[in-house]
């Protein structure tokens, strides 16, 4: 087998190299990522105010701190 061109076995020690080399490419834009928390823990403070809101007056009331949430979880990037 004299003569055959070798190829280097990629190997795990490899692995982080080759992860800095496509680092660049494998990175998703901002608004296409997926959010870093769940939708429950996201916005606890526009969600408290929300739903005291709802509880004492009723959704219909509440239009303003439904939005407010809306717009928070948006932010955060959940897609509502």
């Amino acid at each position: 087998m004299v003569g055959l061109p070798t190829q280097k076995a990629s190997s795990a020690l490899d692995l982080p190299q080759q992860q800095k080399e496509q680092g660049s490419a494998v990175v998703a834009p901002m608004s296409n990522s997926k959010p870093k928390k769940k939708i429950c823990c996201a916005c606890p403070d526009t969600k408290k105010l929300r739903d005291e809101c709802i509880v004492q007056h009723g959704e219909a009331a509440c239009s303003k701190w439904i939005e407010a949430h809306l717009q928070c979880l948006r932010a955060e990037g959940f897609k509502v």
